[in-house]
């Protein structure tokens, strides 16, 4: 099994952070957490960047960390191996479809990020609600910047808990045909077609189903 994470910040993770920073728009402890997760995941799992589908990751939040995964692994939505569970939980499952080995790498409860800056979340609100003096911006984005730093540099077993699991390998992603919507007239995958009357119907134009139980 290979190592749990990289020793030290070399030059090229700081550049990968950057990259990651880049497809964001922004850096953020969300961010950074996701970049963690999947370093720590590609270096435990003796992997390299996905340029196939030859990882899977299954994210149980769609938050700003899914970013930073993203382009870390290359595990994402349009290549379809990126699979997103609606859980709420800062949680991922790394798949390394060659070995069959997957680690699944989740916040750990006893970690607290506002711990490393307790004034950051009061001042992140003055910004987010736009009142924020130009002094106060510039603290926010100073104090973002250490804890970020911060988070890219702590033990991995402080941030997060990561287990080794035995999991059900996804298939692989398919391509299905398309077909006009009866409705709307816009061409649909036909995995995500309803049949109505005998005419096939986008979710859009067909409604929500439910039992209501």
């Amino acid at each position: 099994m290979c190592s749990t994470t990289p020793s030290g910040r070399s030059k090229e993770a700081h550049e990968r952070f950057a990259e990651a920073a880049v497809f964001h728009g922004h850096i953020c402890p969300g961010l950074a957490t996701g970049y963690r997760a999947a370093e720590i995941a590609l270096s435990r799992l003796c992997s390299g960047r996905s340029e196939d589908e030859e990882l899977v990751t299954i994210t149980e939040t769609d938050a700003c960390g899914v970013d930073a995964i993203q382009v870390l692994t290359g595990c994402t939505a349009g290549k379809g191996n990126l699979l997103f569970k609606d859980h709420g939980k800062h949680a991922f499952t790394f798949i390394n479809r060659r070995t069959g080995a997957a680690v699944r790498v989740a916040a750990n409860p006893s970690f607290d990020v506002n711990s490393l800056d307790p004034d950051l979340a009061p001042l992140r609100a003055r910004v987010m609600q736009r009142v924020a003096t130009e002094e106060e911006q510039a603290e926010f984005h100073e104090r973002v910047h250490r804890v970020v730093d911060a988070i890219l540099e702590a033990p991995a077993e402080v941030l997060f808990t990561i287990q080794d699991v035995e999991v059900e390998i996804p298939e692989r992603a398919r391509i299905f045909s398309s077909v006009p919507c009866a409705k709307c007239g816009e061409m649909t995958a036909e995995s995500r077609v309803r049949v109505e009357d005998g005419k096939f119907l986008c979710y859009a134009c067909s409604g929500e189903y439910s039992r209501r139980w």
